[in-house]
């Protein structure tokens, strides 16, 4: 069985300000901002949200296929996915576009200020779901951070095929009014935010926590070096954060959470242990600069898994 995973493909610059930010923003001139930041360190990587979770579940030894739009600059990225094992059979390249770009600054706090530009992204609901080869081998699928209309698209797609969606919003959540994000999460599988967007959701669509997770088989909160909760119903599940050894770069954690959980998912594994094998797996990403430079197989999540909770999966 396969996991689809639409969502961006983009071409991460990450740069490192060896400082805070706030000893150069001064709060009573945050409306009329205007600064600098010097960053002597500057970082080029392949990121995107769904080339981040596809490429930690091809490290856990899945075959996930990605359905994304991207542009005329897409031949490094496209020899990267060959070298690493991934498919690229879903993926449309629009030549008239770049491929969406993200400027990362982060600071010592790992505080971070981003620019994104969508390029291909744009385009996204051009590529459909009628791309997708063989419907039925699908196991799994995620809606992950996008262009608004294909995330709409492919959300209402997916639940008509009856397919497993996991929903991820995260960046584009801002972009929906409150009865479209109502629209959008209603009869999901699972929908999945941090601490910050859960409450954002909230907000925006006006509902309480009990009545929203009555719109969706569970979800998932995320909260950092806190954990995360697995919320299903009334039931609440905590999933105790693993400790990196070395924090040096937070770009792409969520994502490779992400992938954790849906390796242990679509295998059917309780949801405390696919939730605490998404642990391991953004533990083990904050430990590396970037978001796909993780070089790990399933042999070492294990063992990371079992020194961090005592027993395997």
């Amino acid at each position: 069985m396969t996991v689809l995973v639409t969502g961006s493909m983009a071409i991460d610059r990450i740069m490192v300000f060896p400082d805070r930010f706030k000893n150069h923003i001064l709060p009573d001139k945050i409306h009329m901002l205007n600064v600098a930041f010097h960053v002597p360190e500057l970082r080029q990587f392949y990121g995107g949200t769904a080339g981040n979770i596809a490429y930690g579940l091809r490290l856990l030894g899945d075959d996930p296929l990605i359905l994304a739009a991207v542009g005329s600059d897409f031949d490094a990225y496209a020899a990267w996915l060959d070298e690493n094992g991934m498919r690229r059979d879903g993926i449309r390249v629009f030549d008239d576009a770049y491929t969406a770009q993200a400027f990362i600054t982060t600071d010592l706090d790992d505080n971070q200020i981003i620019a994104f530009h969508p390029g291909a992204m744009g385009r996204s609901s051009e590529v459909g779901l009628d791309l997708v080869p063989d419907p039925v081998s699908i196991d799994w699928a995620v809606v992950s951070s996008n262009d608004k209309d294909a995330m709409q698209q492919y959300a209402a797609g997916l639940k008509t095929r009856g397919t497993r969606t996991l929903l991820d919003p995260s960046h584009q959540l801002p972009v929906f009014e409150g009865s479209e994000l109502v629209e959008f999460i209603e009869g999901a599988a699972l929908y999945v935010a941090n601490d910050y967007e859960w409450a954002l959701t909230l907000e925006q669509t006006g509902l309480s926590e009990e009545a929203l997770l009555d719109k969706v088989g569970a979800a998932v909160v995320t909260r950092g070096a806190e954990g995360s909760t697995i919320c299903r119903g009334a039931e609440r599940i905590e999933i105790p954060p693993v400790r990196a050894e070395q924090v040096v770069d937070p770009t792409g954690c969520g994502d490779a959470y992400r992938a954790g959980l849906l390796y242990g998912l679509q295998r059917d594994l309780p949801f405390e242990v696919a939730g605490r094998i998404g642990s391991v797996m953004g533990a083990l990403n904050i430990e590396q600069r970037g978001p796909q430079t993780l070089r790990v197989g399933i042999d070492a999540v294990r063992e990371r898994y079992e020194k961090a909770y005592g027993d395997g999966f």
